[in-house]
C-alpha cells in the first residue's frame, strides 16, 4: 500500500466499500448456494498478457455467468489506494462480490526460524488490510516451512498457529478470516489441518478446502469429510476440457461436500489439462479454452448442488 495511507484510513474505506456490496452477497454463513470462480482458473492467459484484473468483473458477468470472484495476489498490478478504488468499482458495476484473496509467496509461515516466521507474518498484513477493502470474507493463507519429513515434524502445527494468532491479531476488530488452504506436502495432510484449526481455536480462523489438493494416495473423499466441518470456503476441481480428472470423480467428490453439510460459495478452480507434446497456444486460444474448462465446471456444480438440468 502506498506509505500515504494509514491503516486507519483504510479500514474506515473499507466500511464504505463493504456497504456497497451487492445486494446478492451471501453470507458465510452458508444460507445459501451460489458458483464463484477462482481467478487461478486464467492464470495461464494472464501470465500470457490476455486480460488484467480490471477487466475480469466483465468477463465474469458477460462470459461466464459467474457472480462471485476469488482473488489471487499475483494477478495485482499495483495495489496502490487507487487502483483498489478503480477495482472495487469494476466489480460493483458488474453485480460481482469479492470473496477470497489468495496469497501466495509472502514467507513461510511454519519456518522453523521465529524471525523467519515474524516475517512472513508481517508481509501478510498489507494483504489483510487489501482484502478488508475489497469486501472479501476471507484472505487465504499458506503452511509452508519445516522439516522436510512433515510427519516428523512434532512442532509443526504449534509454529503455524503462531503465526495465524499473529494475522489475527493484526486484523483484530474487522470480520476478516484468516483461512488455510490443503495446498501441497503438510498442508494437504488432513490430520495436519484438522490439529491446527483446534491449535489456534479462534472464530475468524478455518479452511478452504480444495477438493482436489490432497497428498498422493490419500483418501480424497475422506479428506473432505474430514476437514469440511472447519472450511469458510471451498475450492471445486475436476474436469479437463471434454475429459474428467483421472485422479477422481469429481462429481462424488462435489456430493461428498454437500452431504457434508457444506453451502456458499462452490469456487472453480479449475485449469485446461494438456500434454506435452501437444502444441503451445496463443494467448486467445488458451483464454478460449480456459472458459471452457470454467463451464464445464460449473455444469457439475449446477447439476449437483443446485440441481439444474439441461
Amino acid at each position: 500500500m502506498a506509505n500515504s495511507v494509514s491503516r486507519r484510513a483504510l479500514m474506515g474505506a473499507t466500511a464504505m466499500a463493504a456497504a456497497a456490496v451487492p445486494a446478492m452477497a451471501m453470507q458465510t454463513d452458508g444460507r445459501s448456494q451460489g458458483v464463484s470462480l477462482a481467478a487461478w482458473s486464467f492464470s495461464r492467459s494472464f501470465f500470457q498478457g490476455k486480460w488484467k484484473l480490471l477487466e475480469m468483473p466483465g468477463i465474469l458477468r458477460d462470459q461466464l455467468g459467474i457472480r462471485a470472484f476469488e482473488h489471487v495476489n499475483q494477478f495485482f498490478e499495483n495495489p496502490t489506494l487507487n487502483y483498489l478504488q478503480k477495482l472495487n468499482k469494476a466489480f460493483q458495476d458488474a453485480g460481482v462480490e469479492q470473496t477470497i484473496l489468495m496469497v501466495d509467496n509472502e514467507g513461510a509461515t511454519a519456518a522453523l526460524d521465529a524471525a523467519e516466521r515474524k516475517l512472513a507474518g508481517v508481509a501478510h498484513r498489507k494483504w489483510m488490510d487489501i482484502a478488508q477493502y475489497l469486501g472479501c470474507h476471507s484472505m487465504r493463507c499458506n503452511v509452508y516451512g519445516g522439516q522436510e519429513n512433515w510427519k516428523q515434524d512434532a512442532e509443526l502445527v504449534k509454529r503455524a498457529a503462531e503465526t495465524m494468532h499473529d494475522m489475527l491479531r493484526y486484523s483484530e476488530g474487522s470480520k476478516l478470516n484468516i483461512i488455510v488452504e490443503n495446498h501441497g506436502r503438510a498442508s494437504s495432510d488432513p490430520d495436519i489441518l484438522v490439529r491446527l484449526v483446534k491449535e489456534v481455536n479462534h472464530p475468524r480462523f478455518g479452511l478452504l478446502c480444495d477438493l482436489g489438493n490432497w497428498n498422493t494416495g490419500d483418501d480424497r473423499y475422506l479428506a473432505v469429510k474430514k476437514t469440511l466441518p472447519y472450511a469458510k470456503g471451498l475450492s471445486v476441481k475436476g474436469t479437463w476440457g471434454a475429459d474428467l480428472d483421472p485422479a477422481f470423480d469429481a462429481e462424488k467428490l462435489v456430493r461428498t461436500a454437500l452431504e457434508g453439510g457444506y453451502k456458499g460459495w462452490w469456487g472453480l478452480e479449475v485449469t485446461p489439462r494438456r500434454g506435452r507434446e501437444e502444441p503451445s497456444l496463443s494467448a486467445d486460444e488458451q483464454f478460449s479454452l480456459e472458459k471452457k474448462t470454467v463451464l464445464e465446471a460449473k455444469a457439475i456444480v449446477e447439476r449437483t448442488v443446485m440441481g439444474k438440468r439441461g
